[in-house]
């Protein structure tokens, strides 16, 4: 599905220093790094939208810098904050239509949709709970709400990748906690691979089948989520003594109060 080799990115400074990475069909991933760690300049790679200063990225078959990238952009569903900028100037687009300007890749709604993708976009809303905004504008929705409206928008083009970008920012621990859930029976339900970006560990579901761990720009390290979870790889991650608990699959992290001191 993509495979990333010796990817280095320099803006001023070294944002991405020889990332190796590999993801496979089947694979759900947690990419779990501390701000400023290259996240997204590395999604922004993936999607080519960014031009990597060294190295080869291959995505979905096709080579970046040698290949037609919009076309492998259109198999990407990508959720993430500066898209939530970009619907600024859609507001009042209700909620339909937004998830309907999916289909085509747009900021907007610039084609009638057909019958059978209305029904689709009718399904998507009612599949992750918000089927009752499907004539809301988009302004008057609650930030939960529109996190899912996106989410719907980019299963709408029935994606290989949807690349979930600090989905849960801004959210209350209730919206949160519905949204982590919708998110759970996505992975169990569409064949498509997840890449699930965040700085908590606490979002790191049981069907991340693996976690990419990423620190200043370098893979710190990656494999199987159960064998990065752990007390030992992430205190050396966090560089301060923590503890790893587990309970049917979710993580949390507990700091020593001596640590604290």
């Amino acid at each position: 599905m993509i495979s990333i080799k010796g990817v280095s990115f320099v803006r001023e400074r070294m944002i991405l220093d020889q990332i190796n990475w590999d993801v496979h069909q089947g694979e759900h991933w947690a990419i779990l790094g501390m701000n400023g760690a290259g996240k997204t300049a590395l999604l922004n790679i993936i999607c080519g939208y960014q031009f990597p200063t060294k190295g080869k990225v291959h995505v979905l078959g096709q080579t970046f810098g040698e290949s037609p990238w919009q076309d492998v952009r259109k198999r990407i569903g990508w959720v993430s904050f500066s898209f939530s900028e970009k619907m600024q100037h859609q507001q009042q687009n209700f909620g339909i239509e937004v998830v309907l300007s999916g289909m085509h890749a747009s900021i907007g709604l610039h084609i009638d949709p057909s019958e059978k993708e209305m029904q689709k976009a009718e399904q998507l809303l009612q599949m992750l709970g918000v089927e009752h905004v499907e004539r809301q504008p988009y302004e008057q929705m609650s930030q939960g709400e529109k996190q899912r409206v996106l989410i719907a928008r980019a299963l709408m083009a029935e994606p290989d990748i949807l690349i979930l970008d600090e989905p849960c920012n801004g959210l209350d621990f209730l919206a949160k906690t519905q949204l982590l859930t919708l998110i759970e029976k996505i992975a169990d339900q569409e064949k498509t691979t997840i890449l699930y970006v965040t700085h908590q560990i606490d979002e790191i579901l049981p069907q991340f089948t693996h976690t990419l761990l990423l620190k200043e720009g370098k893979v710190f390290s990656k494999g199987k989520t159960e064998e990065q979870m752990t007390s030992e790889t992430l205190s050396a991650f966090c560089e301060t003594s923590v503890v790893v608990r587990e309970n049917e699959g979710v993580y949390s992290l507990d700091i020593p109060k001596e640590v604290i001191r």
